[in-house]
């Protein structure tokens, strides 16, 4: 039976990429090493991390004056590293949801957070807006993508602050705007790669604005001064990552994976808004494309269990609701098929035609 991946993360990788990885484990650049056991500060990884970087700059029409980097962890490690390195006196964050708070939450052991705006009262079910940011911050940090909740920002924010956005869960899913950025970051294992790397693009002036003496791995001019080199890079990921981003070009870039992902989300939202059974959780302007988040319908709620056996039985995997939010969740990245999200829909019609009334 075939398997249709869901999973909000670590999450599905395109086959190519997946095999070309699984031949690099085997034997690297015909070098007769395996990927797992070069060393990285061969020539051969060092056109892997340049040429990830060209990739990169190419899809995302990164600007020159900005650096990218790779980091062990995940963008939990740049929930503290950021504030560490760029709150003086005062930052603006935005509260969608759980990562948000999370964000905040290290922030404030640097200096004063100014919640600027929350969608908290709603249980996190749309996007703030029209919220005022004042000239005095020292940054704005939004969560550009929520994957719990399903909600996603679908315009660059403007802002007279330095604006930083984790954008984890939805980079390269849709066209951004790097130059309203001053640092965009996430874990990779949503679009890019497995577990274990961290990027970010960083505006090359916000490394003049580094507040404080610190510790030398926190610091995000090491890394950019040594090129993601400063100490052992997670060589596979990044490797993967590059193979990802050869993917993305392949088919097309970033306008053809929007098309794509415009494409299966409307396939899905639109089964939620018309089958009986079932109802979306977010409001309709700021659904996200990348996590479609849907529970049982009223008067359906006894049949939530039985759904996700009925699903598991067809072959979907991983769409579980957060245990936060109960329900359920498609995660829709850019590799997952549209014949995936066409058996999802499937699926929901022929449970409610085996319910119909």
């Amino acid at each position: 039976m075939k398997k249709h991946n869901f999973n909000a993360g670590p999450s599905i990788l395109a086959d190519e990429v997946i095999e070309n990885a699984a031949k690099a484990i085997l034997d690297f650049n015909g070098s007769g090493l395996s990927l797992l056991s070069i060393s990285h500060r061969t020539k051969d990884f060092d056109a892997v991390m340049e040429e990830a970087d060209q990739l990169f700059r190419e899809l995302l029409h990164i600007p020159d004056n900005y650096k990218i980097i790779y980091l062990g962890g995940g963008a939990s490690t740049y929930f503290y590293e950021i504030p560490a390195n760029f709150l003086g006196k005062k930052a603006g964050y935005v509260n969608t949801g759980v990562w948000a708070k999370k964000a905040i939450k290290e922030a404030k052991r640097y200096g004063e957070v100014e919640v600027l705006a929350s969608s908290e009262d709603k249980n996190f079910t749309y996007i703030p807006k029209g919220f005022a940011i004042p000239a005095d911050l020292d940054y704005v940090h939004i969560t550009s993508n929520n994957t719990i909740y399903g909600t996603e920002y679908h315009e660059d924010l403007s802002s007279p602050v330095p604006l930083i956005a984790d954008m984890s869960s939805d980079i390269l899913s849709r066209p951004v705007d790097v130059s309203k950025y001053a640092m965009i970051y996430g874990g990779a294992q949503k679009n890019l790669a497995p577990a274990g790397v961290a990027f970010a693009i960083i505006r090359e002036d916000m490394l003049d604005k580094i507040v404080r003496d610190l510790p030398t791995m926190v610091s995000f001019r090491t890394h950019v001064e040594n090129n993601s080199m400063f100490n052992t890079p997670p060589v596979f990921p990044i490797y993967v990552l590059k193979e990802t981003l050869r993917w993305l070009k392949s088919i097309g870039g970033v306008p053809e994976i929007y098309r794509r992902n415009q494409e299966k989300a409307a396939l899905l939202y639109d089964e939620i808004d018309r089958n009986p059974l079932f109802r979306g959780t977010v409001v309709r302007e700021d659904r996200s494309l990348m996590n479609i988040c849907f529970v049982m319908a009223e008067g359906y709620e006894d049949l939530a269990d039985e759904f996700m056996a009925f699903a598991k039985e067809r072959g979907m995997v991983g769409i579980k609701g957060h245990r936060l939010v109960g329900g359920f969740r498609a995660s829709c990245y850019n590799a997952l098929p549209k014949s995936s999200v066409e058996a999802l829909v499937a699926c929901m019609q022929e449970f409610a035609e085996k319910h119909a009334k």
